[in-house]
């Protein structure tokens, strides 16, 4: 299942709007499309249409299962983002965590989307997990343990040449997942000539990345004008 978010009025002038399909995090293990509603909600007020997925959890499907759920929400997106006002040549992937993962994956591995990969224009990470094997922590090994081939797996195996453009956030107080994880998808992707905003933000932390988009933190961080900025300018 998946929830859509769009801006009650189309501007003058307005036809399609540019459209982001926003992953959750939570280890691949946890999380629902409806806590992220703040998502959203901030998001469609900049003018965009949103859509947040669900997807099969551990401990019921391990790595790809999640991915494939990902592939089948931006194929439905493409079908049908028209329908919310939405511009289905204009897609943005993005997400937090684990989710950062999935949009991630779907943005420079082209095994999930094939050409259904054409109408995406760019990609946001928040705090990802993009270099993270061997797997050595909990959460990994029930998610990625019984994969025979980890490289497979990993963002920065599959990134390079002809992805779309990143902006990649971090934050400084994050001990969840390193920020090394995302200054390497950068290194990789900047190697093969693709544009990249690398972002770090003092004194936030995994989750507080996620929550400066809700209403009453974004004080802490200008995590939602950055997306909204980069968002704006590779859906041009």
């Amino acid at each position: 299942m998946l929830d859509v978010y769009a801006p009650r009025r189309t501007a003058p002038g307005v036809n399609k709007r540019p459209v982001v399909i926003f992953f959750y995090g939570g280890s691949w293990s946890s999380g629902t499309r409806t806590g992220y509603a703040f998502v959203g909600r901030a998001l469609a007020a900049r003018g965009l249409v949103v859509v947040i997925p669900d997807y099969r959890l551990v401990p019921d499907v391990r790595y790809p299962a999640f991915i494939e759920d990902g592939a089948a929400a931006v194929r439905w997106t493409e079908a049908h983002a028209a329908e919310y006002g939405g511009d289905p040549t204009r897609i943005v992937l993005a997400g937090h965590s684990a989710g950062a993962y999935i949009a991630a994956m779907l943005a420079v591995d082209d095994r999930w989307l094939g050409v259904a990969r054409t109408p995406v224009r760019g990609f946001v990470g928040l705090a990802g997990p993009y270099d993270f094997a061997p797997f050595d922590v909990p959460a990994s090994r029930a998610a990625f343990g019984d994969w025979p081939r980890p490289a497979e797996t990993q963002p920065v195996s599959w990134a390079g040449r002809g992805d779309p453009p990143a902006l990649i956030l971090v934050g400084d107080d994050d001990h969840v997942v390193q920020p090394r994880n995302s200054e390497a998808l950068a290194a990789r992707l900047r190697a093969g000539g693709v544009p990249v905003e690398l972002k770090y933000y003092p004194k936030v932390g995994h989750v507080g990345l996620v929550t400066s988009l809700a209403k009453p933190f974004r004080d802490r961080s200008p995590v939602l004008d950055d997306m909204a900025i980069f968002i704006d300018r590779v859906t041009r």
